[in-house]
Parts: structure tokens; C-alpha cells; sequence
């Protein structure tokens, strides 16, 4: 047996009213009574739907511009009584009230409101509270109360009006759905308020953010771990759309994330080619394609699997260019036909469309018994300003070099530390990343710059603790070094520096980044 409980009863208060005469109509063919609120009654009983108003049922006026309507006895005893249980019943036989079987209810558009920018006050009003509360009263009464919380939700209870109702089992989902909308809507309302009183992270003391999942993956980092991708929090590159090729797994989307983020701290037409959540290649140039060619043979052999990103429309140009090399993922604001022709030619490249270049204002890192949260890491600190640079040794720079210095600095936030960046004409030449001593990401910078590395201008994302670091580079021939500067042995740092004949500034700023 199905246990289905028929539907006999329904009250209907909802605000997305697209699909309501549908509703209504589905309701009346099978025999439902129903019971609604205002402007939803209205458009029932205008279509000519049979509709009892809830005022005209409790006897008492919907007041206060609709603040005060459901909020009664003989509505919240119709959805709470529980049916199976003869004191309830009884209780209800003595004050004439009738159960009802399903409730219907979508609530104001708190988020909506908010995210158009309306003032406090009328955000304030679009806070629902008769909604929530029939909504989780029915929910907790599933066992004699079917919930219906969104439109989307409409099929599946015509689906039980032919077939005799709903199930327990459905009830209980129903239910489950119902409190999860009702807490993402009190989250939201939460979350907005603190804003409007705490305006930055130090004075946060409580946050929470809905995760919802939007798909499986095949595995995690490695076979044996389960993964799925959720989506919350600002949109991202989980909002993109997939155009072509193989499903992405976990470490596509880890790389495609850092790569995405890398490109967009650029203005100039970039491209960021990264493998294992490193660049293995960036650069600006005159176009995207030229901007690929010369992020690319920063390290051809790396980027061989690697993860595309551009911060602009990928050209046919720059698409038979990808195409001469294995590529995971590319992803882009948009591909023109040409290109997407091209490159759907590689059956395995996973090309993406992401909208969204708007960098998150929180990062989020897991931790045991908890997490970590901080503000983005984003190119916009006064250091970060080549106008606020210090110069400490050399002489006068070129527009050029000047040049390379500013995109240097700007590229080696998107490298794990220790981080040392070469960079020559807009585009890195050599990357040290993810050592445990800055000397050896200065050794590994030289040696994947090779020849290139002379002339070249370098970046290092955090201070150098001793002169040896910058030693290695200056050795190697390179001209010029932006830093943080801040370390005890500066004038170490300094000397060997002006020892070398090369222009050094300091920022006061640092882009470190751990993980």
C-alpha cells in the first residue's frame, strides 16, 4: 500500500503568481476546497475558480497593509492539528475548524529586493512572516500536511491530485524542502541585516552561506574520493556554462578558479595558463592571441594539460593557436563562432563561458572544527600603486621596464608561495612557486627563464629574508626587483642590490599566498 493521504483541503497564499490559475484549476477539477489570502484569492476568483477568502473564513480583517492575514487560530490549527491523533481532531470538532490537507505558499521576495538595490525600508517590508510560519507549520505536521514551497513543485502535486495524494515518504521530502527554503530565506534576511551594521570582517561575528548541489562529480583529487560541486555564496565560475567536451572533474574546476581569477587581475588583454593551481604562463599583449602566444611560451612544456583562462572574447586567431596543444579546460568571457569551430575540432577540451569576473570580497578555507574566512586578496592596496612604490637602489627606469614591473606585480598574486615571478615585454618568462625557501623559487625562476631570464625584470610576493635570494637573480641578469621590502636584514637586501647595479623598489604591500 502507498499510504497516499487524499487532498481534500488546501490554503494558497503565494507571491510568484505565473503559474496560479494552472494551480487553481488543477485544485478545483479535483475537488479540492481552497482557502487563500488577498491579491491570490482575487486572481482565483477572477478566473472563476470557486476560492473562500481567509478574512471572510476567520472573521477577521487582513490589516496593516497585509502584515496581519493568516496570523490566527483557526488557520494555524487547520495546518497544525496533527489528523492522527483524537485530541486534535476532537479540539478541532469544538471550535468548527476544518484541517487542511496541503498548504501552498511562496514567499516575498526578500533577495530579490535586496539585490536591486531598494533603500532599508522597503526591504524591511518584503520580510515575510505569515509565510514562514504556515510553511513550517506544515512542514513540522507533514504527517497530516502536504507543503508546497516553490512553483517548480506544481507537477509533481498534479502528478498527486490524480493519484490519490501524496505519499508519507513525498510529505517527508516536501517537508525536507520546505525547511531548507525557510532557512536560506532567514539566513539571507540575517546576513543582510548584519551588513547594514557590521561593514567589514572585523566586526562579523556571526555569517552563513547556502550551499546547494548542483551536480556529481566523477571523483575528487584522486579516484578513490567522492566529490560534488555546490554552488553558493557570489556567482563564479560554477555559474559558467559548459559549451563542449569531456565533464569537468574536481581538479579541472580547482585549476580553472585560479586561472579565472589570474586572468581577471588584469586590465590589458590576459590570458593565465595554469597547472596545479600555478601559472605556468601569463601575460598581457595588444590582443587576447597575442596575449595567449606569449603566455604560453613561458613554459610550453607545463602548459602541456593545462588550464586556459582569458579575460576577454577568445579569437579564431587565439583558438588555432590552443589547438596545436593538448588543453584541459579554456574558459572566457565568450568565443567568437570561428573560434568555438575551431576548438571544438579536440573532442577532450572542456571549453567554458563564465559571465561573472567579479572577484568574491571573502575567501572561505576549511579547517578542522571549523573554518577561516578573509578578505580576497585583491590588487588594491596603496602598495599595490606604482605611484606609492619606494625606490631603494638603482637608477631612474625606463616607461619599459616600469611597465614590466607593474604587470610582475600584479601577476605574482596568482602564484603560491615562496613566489618569485620573471617577467620581460608584458608576459612572465620564468615562475618559482610553492618552495619552502625563497632561494630555491629564485633558483627555479632562472632556470625555467633559461636565457630569457637576462633582462628580464622579477617580482617576489613577500620580502626577502637574506640576500641570497635576490643574489641568484641579479647573477642570472635580472635588472630590476619589486618586493614587499619589511624585513629586518633590509639594508642587507639593499647593499647586495646597489652591489649588483640593479633598480629595486618596495611596495609595503604583500601578496602571499599559502594555499
Amino acid at each position: 500500500m502507498d499510504n497516499r493521504k487524499p487532498i481534500k483541503r488546501a490554503l494558497v497564499s503565494v507571491y510568484e503568481k505565473g503559474r496560479l490559475l494552472e494551480l487553481g484549476q488543477a485544485l478545483q477539477s479535483a475537488g479540492v476546497e481552497i482557502l487563500s489570502t488577498g491579491s491570490t484569492a482575487q486572481t482565483l476568483a477572477d478566473a472563476g475558480i470557486t476560492v473562500t477568502e481567509v478574512s471572510s473564513y476567520t472573521g477577521f480583517p487582513e490589516i496593516m497593509g497585509g502584515r496581519v492575514k493568516t496570523l490566527h487560530p483557526r488557520i494555524h490549527s487547520g495546518i497544525l492539528a496533527d489528523q492522527n491523533n483524537p485530541d486534535h481532531v476532537q479540539a478541532l470538532s469544538d471550535l468548527d475548524i476544518a484541517p487542511f490537507d496541503l498548504v501552498v505558499i511562496n514567499l516575498y521576495p526578500f533577495a530579490a529586493t535586496i539585490a536591486s538595490g531598494a533603500d532599508f525600508a522597503e526591504c524591511i517590508e518584503q520580510i515575510d512572516i505569515g509565510g514562514p510560519s504556515m510553511l513550517r507549520g506544515a512542514a513540522k505536521n507533514h504527517g497530516s500536511v502536504a507543503v508546497i514551497s516553490h512553483e517548480s513543485q506544481y507537477d509533481q502535486l498534479f502528478t498527486a491530485l490524480k493519484s490519490g495524494g501524496f505519499t508519507s515518504e513525498e510529505r517527508k521530502r516536501l517537508a525536507l524542502e520546505t525547511f531548507r527554503t525557510t532557512a536560506e530565506y532567514d539566513l539571507t534576511i540575517a546576513s543582510w541585516l548584519g551588513m547594514t551594521i557590521s561593514h567589514n570582517l572585523e566586526d562579523m561575528d556571526w555569517f552563513g552561506l547556502i550551499y546547494k548541489r548542483q551536480s556529481s562529480l566523477r571523483y575528487g583529487e584522486n579516484p578513490h574520493q567522492i566529490a560534488a560541486l555546490y554552488r553558493g555564496g557570489m556567482p563564479g565560475i560554477v555559474q559558467s556554462v559548459q559549451l563542449h567536451g569531456k565533464e569537468m572533474s574536481f581538479n579541472n574546476y580547482i585549476d580553472a578558479d585560479a586561472a579565472w581569477r589570474a586572468a581577471h587581475d588584469h586590465a590589458s588583454p590576459c590570458v593565465a595558463i595554469i597547472k596545479h593551481a600555478n601559472p605556468c604562463g601569463i601575460a598581457i599583449g595588444s590582443d587576447i592571441a597575442d596575449a595567449y602566444r606569449k603566455a604560453h611560451a613561458c613554459d610550453s612544456v607545463s602548459a602541456f594539460g593545462g588550464v586556459i583562462a582569458a579575460n576577454q572574447i577568445v579569437t579564431a586567431e587565439m583558438a588555432r593557436h590552443v589547438a596545436e596543444i593538448f588543453t584541459e579546460v579554456i574558459i572566457a568571457p565568450g568565443f567568437e563562432d570561428e573560434a568555438l569551430e575551431i576548438l571544438k575540432t579536440k573532442p577532450s577540451i572542456r571549453i567554458l563561458t563564465c559571465p561573472v569576473a567579479r572577484i568574491s570580497p571573502l575567501e572561505i578555507r576549511p579547517v578542522s572544527g571549523g573554518m577561516l574566512v578573509q578578505s580576497a586578496d585583491l590588487i588594491s592596496a596603496p602598495g599595490d600603486q606604482v605611484e606609492n612604490w619606494q625606490q631603494v637602489t638603482g637608477e631612474k627606469v625606463s616607461d619599459e621596464v616600469m611597465q614590466d614591473l607593474a604587470f610582475a606585480w600584479r601577476a605574482v598574486r596568482a602564484v603560491k608561495s615562496n613566489a618569485i615571478l620573471l617577467a620581460h615585454g608584458g608576459a612572465a618568462v620564468g615562475i618559482g612557486m610553492g618552495q619552502v625557501n625563497r632561494v630555491d623559487s629564485a633558483k627555479l625562476a632562472v632556470a625555467r627563464a633559461g636565457d630569457r631570464v637576462r633582462g628580464s625584470v622579477c617580482a617576489s610576493d613577500a620580502f626577502f629574508p637574506f640576500a641570497d635570494g635576490l643574489e641568484i637573480l641579479t647573477q642570472a641578469g635580472v635588472k630590476a626587483v619589486v618586493q614587499p621590502g619589511g624585513s629586518v636584514r633590509d639594508e642587507e637586501v639593499i647593499a647586495a642590490a646597489k652591489k649588483a647595479g640593479i633598480a629595486m623598489f618596495f611596495t609595503g604591500t604583500r601578496h602571499f599566498s599559502h594555499a
